[in-house]
């Protein structure tokens, strides 16, 4: 089972590494296309279409082609996407190519998440969306290197696209290591084949669900903007490079990982509901710090805010089985993927075209928003099920 493992954790690296390119390119592409910087938030809604539209039906695609068949098509299809990036001659191709990326990331998104929430401990979902960390912030530093040199953004995708396909390969060689499981596991994935069919209306209804969803939601719509908009936001309102500003994206996500590590250890004694509190309290310090009148200094707030966002993800999917059984623990972690993408990148594409019209000075006032968003939304929750329970 520990090799097993190590194979997840390399794959969720595998997903990390398209999701912060395009942030840290955009203020380059956007030029070579002729394309205004707002163009940006239908490029993310492109984007979340297909990477929620896949994880909304994962489910059925999980109990019907096992989880381990599902990730290996889907890193291969990362990989595909990445390489048609890198040629697109415009926009619209790229935008296509980013659909079929989208789609492999979804499914890898909602299965592995959901493979882990049922079968380890809290630790190994910290340390699972910590290898999407070290995806996300291997991968503007690559970036970083071919958009201040002599070479283009194109070369940047390529080569993160050869690492996907590596470790496509890894994954397809493995295959067999998922179908050797402890008990548990086989009880668990032959009892989901043989659940009778329920609506999704009907597992909506369920007492916290939507709030539960939109915690995430909230959540994802504050890491995606910074994602996005973090190095138009240095290079507009502090007079960053883009190559610099790639590696301050990078530092962003690099806390982010760093912090899941940390938490991976804290959750042996910390419930999941106390990490995504605490960790959203650490947020708010760096965006306080990034409102801050100290010049680029003040970049230094997104590495708070990426070290309080650590926790926040993986706690909230690993509490999905607690919160609501194990039954359809995989359509509902689907619904959390697809609902956090769909809201998250909702409010992206709403601010991209706000920010671009006013200033994207606003972008620390709005995670503050967000931040506020995800403790609400929380409690609430909380506060539904114990009702439940009682």
């Amino acid at each position: 089972m520990t090799a097993l493992l190590i194979v997840i954790y390399i794959a969720f690296v595998s997903l990390g590494f398209p999701d912060s390119l395009f942030g840290v390119t955009w203020p380059v592409v956007h030029v070579e296309f002729g394309l205004p910087e707002s163009f940006g938030s239908v490029y993310s809604v492109v984007t979340a279409v297909s990477t929620g539209g896949i994880a909304f039906i994962a489910g059925p695609l999980l109990r019907k082609f096992g989880t381990g068949r599902v990730t290996f098509f889907s890193t291969l299809l990362t990989a595909l996407g990445l390489i048609g990036i890198s040629f697109s001659p415009n926009i619209i191709v790229m935008m296509i190519c980013t659909i079929i990326m989208g789609y492999g990331a979804g499914a890898i998104d909602t299965g592995l998440n959901n493979f882990i929430s049922l079968h380890y401990k809290a630790k190994h979902m910290n340390w699972l969306h910590c290898c999407w960390g070290l995806g996300v912030t291997l991968s503007p530093m690559i970036m970083s290197a071919f958009l201040g040199g002599e070479s283009t953004w194109r070369g940047g995708y390529r080569v993160v696209a050869l690492i996907q396909f590596v470790i496509a390969l890894i994954i397809l060689a493995s295959l067999k290591k998922w179908n050797i499981q402890p008990k548990d596991v086989k009880e668990t994935e032959t009892a989901q084949k043989e659940l009778p069919k329920k609506t999704f209306i009907g597992l909506l209804k369920e007492k916290g669900m939507l709030t539960s969803i939109l915690s995430l939601g909230l959540y994802c719509a504050g890491e995606f903007t910074i994602g996005t908009w973090g190095a138009t936001y240095a290079v507009n309102v502090l007079a960053v490079s883009p190559d610099e500003a790639a590696k301050w994206i990078s530092l962003y996500f690099c806390g982010i990982m760093l912090s899941r590590i940390v938490a991976g250890f804290l959750s042996e004694k910390l419930s999941d509901n106390t990490l995504i509190k605490g960790g959203m309290a650490l947020a708010a310090v760096g965006m306080v710090v990034l409102l801050l009148p100290i010049g680029k200094t003040a970049l230094v707030g997104l590495l708070l805010i990426g070290m309080g966002y650590g926790p926040v993800f993986p706690s909230v999917l690993h509490s999905v089985p607690a919160r609501f059984g194990k039954d359809y623990s995989a359509d509902i972690t689907g619904y959390h993927m697809s609902g956090a993408y769909g809201v998250g990148f909702a409010v992206q594409f709403a601010f991209g075209y706000i920010a671009s019209a006013t200033t994207f000075a606003i972008m620390p006032f709005t995670l503050i928003l967000f931040g506020l968003g995800v403790i609400g939304a929380t409690v609430i929750t909380l506060k539904a099920l114990k009702k439940t329970d009682k």
